[in-house]
């Protein structure tokens, strides 16, 4: 999990001392990029029905992706 400490950021300060801005590393700028998307797209699909884990197993045997 992400978190503030092991993000490795360095901040940009004003004359008096108060933070303004971030530097993050590449890497870890693309980490949270995709945490971003994946939250966006849990949120747009919130509302859509759900089916049960035996469900999904039924289909996928029904289409030939599983196999007993």
């Amino acid at each position: 999990m992400l978190t503030v400490e092991n993000l490795n950021v360095q901040y940009i300060t004003d004359e008096d001392g108060q933070k303004q801005a971030v530097i993050v590393p590449i890497e870890r700028f693309n980490q949270l990029l995709e945490d971003i998307h994946d939250l966006a797209v849990i949120a747009e699909r919130k509302e859509e029905p759900t089916i049960s884990h035996q469900e999904v197993y039924d289909i996928l045997k029904s289409d030939g992706i599983l196999s007993d």
